[in-house]
């Protein structure tokens, strides 16, 4: 696994570099600033990026913008002291894999590192109620229906598949339930965010719930 820290407090990017090489995880680059993070994100493809919300000049959320904008889709988690469901919910709105907080048990980070680079979402524990008022909202909010609904598109596997994931399911949680391969999965839910035109998995889970799919919805097929 190669990270690519980007965070403006040096001793934060220290702290993270030991932690990380002591779990023999490689940090293909350590800088201060969005602009550079973004230059080393497209020189470099690491597997993942650690990125902080905070910073002066371009902050994370622009830098995590930029990105997306640049096409670059590797996963982005937000590693920041900010609590504010603002800076969540548009994290989580413009592609990145997770939100953690700076003051995680360290023996959290590397897990959840593999989760976000299996395609799982990672969410901050503390931030769990957080997540379920922003959905809550959004689906109180979503008031002029279009006619056609985003999931129009979508088969009825991938609707069953999209219905798990908005249950917070990892890919290898649905294999099991629907008895089929890992690999499977990660081809539908491929399909499902390039048909959402979205880059995550919880802005996927978040439209589901927006148009009130539940694994009873789609119809079953033979």
């Amino acid at each position: 696994m190669r990270v690519l820290l980007i965070d403006d407090h040096s001793l934060v990017r220290k702290g993270l570099e030991a932690l990380l090489n002591s779990r023999n995880i490689e940090v293909a680059a350590s800088v201060g600033t969005g602009a550079e993070g973004i230059e080393k994100a497209i020189e470099l493809s690491p597997d993942i990026i650690l990125l902080d919300v905070k910073m002066p000049e371009m902050g994370g959320l622009e830098t995590l913008k930029v990105l997306r904008e640049q096409g670059v889709e590797i996963p982005v988690l937000m590693l920041t002291m900010s609590r504010d469901e603002n800076d969540l919910q548009e994290a989580l709105r413009m592609g990145a894999q997770g939100y953690l907080l700076k003051d995680m048990d360290p023996e959290d980070l590397v897990p959840a590192l593999n989760s976000a680079i299996q395609g799982d979402n990672v969410v901050a524990k503390e931030l769990i109620g957080a997540l379920t008022r922003i959905i809550q909202g959004k689906t109180e909010d979503s008031g002029t229906p279009e006619p056609a609904t985003p999931l129009s598109e979508l088969t009825p596997r991938e609707q069953e598949i999209l219905s798990h994931i908005a249950e917070g399911q990892s890919n290898k949680v649905i294999a099991r339930a629907l008895e089929i391969t890992d690999g499977t999965v990660k081809l539908h839910v491929k399909s499902i965010l390039r048909k959402l035109g979205v880059h995550s998995r919880v802005e996927a889970a978040v439209i589901a719930v927006e148009n009130k799919l539940n694994k009873n919805s789609p119809e079953e097929t033979s």
